[in-house]
């Protein structure tokens, strides 16, 4: 027997998340049985262990859309007993049962073996969002980053504040948007050298270019922000867009693409090939500063989860939580 958080709904469409034990006989199929050791908190699991049960198709459901921890048992030549794993995407945690467990077993294809440099903890620590912030900066850089200061916007959040760790440790000048005045200091414990308040990027204009701001930038926000940046970047910049905490539509017109030549990336981390994975896990191995990482992490256990759940829903949640599931 093993814990594992567990979401179900009654029969009136209530959900309810609690620390339960269960066996192996209830884990899904797959390939490798995993004994987790770390997971994360990130917005969709707001989403899978709040009211309605947001993402969760199928109940009971175990949230959690990352891990690390070591390969237990596996059908597949790939991995051993023994072996150091981190799995992101593939939907676990929302269509597939996730990280919040002692134990997981999934498909062989999801791993990742975990890169020389980094450690379980570490890895969660990174987890999710700075996974998704290394694909933003891979392809800010396969397109090239201009001269100049790279915003990242949400930079507070999982995302926005592994990728100013990231940049500024690749040698960018970073300026971090903040809705909170509070967390400016911290945005400057992991390089940034500039704040923008992101009220300057929330006022409405309609000119559709301004002057050229920004040689690049990583949005974890989008909406009516992004629009506003997309006229703000310099000529041929790119933004790399990983979130939709302001909303799916996009109040923009074509003209910073005809007359800028600006690129919108957009960077799903989902369902990246094995060899995306490998190289971005690899890269936050080499490039991520890990004395940065201790200030962006906030620990938590499983009986923490559920009001976790809610306060990142909330945007309440700084940095990264790591879950230490065997605490």
């Amino acid at each position: 027997m093993f814990n594992a958080l567990v979401v179900e709904k009654d029969d009136d469409g209530k959900t309810s998340a609690s620390v339960q034990q269960i066996g192996e006989d209830r884990l899904p199929e797959g390939d490798v049985t995993v004994a987790v050791e770390y997971s994360t908190v990130n917005y969709k699991d707001g989403l899978c262990i709040g009211p309605g049960g947001g993402l969760v198709r199928n109940y009971p459901h175990v949230p959690g859309i990352d891990f690390a921890g070591t390969v237990e048992a596996s059908d597949d030549p790939r991995y051993k007993a023994g072996d150091k794993v981190v799995l992101t995407g593939w939907r676990v945690g929302e269509a597939y049962w996730g990280g919040y467990s002692q134990k997981a077993r999934v498909k062989a294809d999801w791993l990742v073996p975990l890169p020389n440099g980094l450690d379980t903890k570490q890895a969660m620590a990174v987890g999710t969002a700075g996974f998704t912030a290394m694909l933003a900066v891979m392809a800010l850089e396969d397109h090239g980053i201009k001269d100049g200061p790279v915003l990242v916007t949400g930079a507070a959040g999982g995302v926005g504040s592994v990728a100013t760790a990231i940049l500024a440790g690749l040698g960018h000048e970073v300026a971090g948007v903040t809705g909170r005045p509070e967390t400016a200091d911290y945005l400057k414990s992991l390089g940034a050298t500039q704040i923008v308040a992101r009220e300057e990027l929330n006022e409405t204009t309609k000119r559709p270019l301004e002057a050229e701001t920004w040689a690049g930038c990583v949005d974890a926000v989008g909406g009516e922000m992004l629009a506003r940046v997309l006229g703000q970047m310099k000529y041929g910049a790119s933004v790399a867009a990983v979130g939709l905490a302001g909303g799916a539509g996009l109040p923009a017109t074509v003209i910073p693409f005809l007359l800028r030549g600006v690129n919108l990336l957009g960077i799903d981390s989902v369902m990246q090939p094995y060899d995306n994975r490998l190289r971005a896990w690899e890269r936050i191995a080499e490039d991520l500063p890990m004395d940065k990482l201790d200030a962006m992490v906030q620990p938590a256990v499983l009986s923490d989860l559920p009001a976790l759940g809610r306060d990142i829903l909330k945007g309440q949640v700084r940095g990264r939580v790591v879950v230490d599931v065997n605490a």
